[in-house]
């Protein structure tokens, strides 16, 4: 995963924009909300993208759980 230049473990916009649905889901559960405006920015398109491509289902949630272990 390519990251921001400001914080190793968040996406970069471009990645958050390729991303499949369960990634964005993946994301949008671990991740902070964001400390600088750049990740702010980045989590805010996350969401937008989740939430159009049907946001959080069943089968996701439960493939994810609440630690992210595959």
């Amino acid at each position: 995963m390519p990251s921001s230049p400001n914080r190793l473990d968040f996406p970069t916009m471009e990645a958050v924009e390729a991303a499949p649905h369960e990634q964005l889901a993946r994301w949008y559960r671990f991740l902070p909300s964001g400390q600088t405006r750049e990740q702010q920015a980045i989590m805010k398109r996350i969401v937008a993208r989740f939430e159009k491509m049907g946001g959080m289902t069943p089968a996701i949630d439960k493939k994810i759980g609440l630690g992210g272990v595959q």
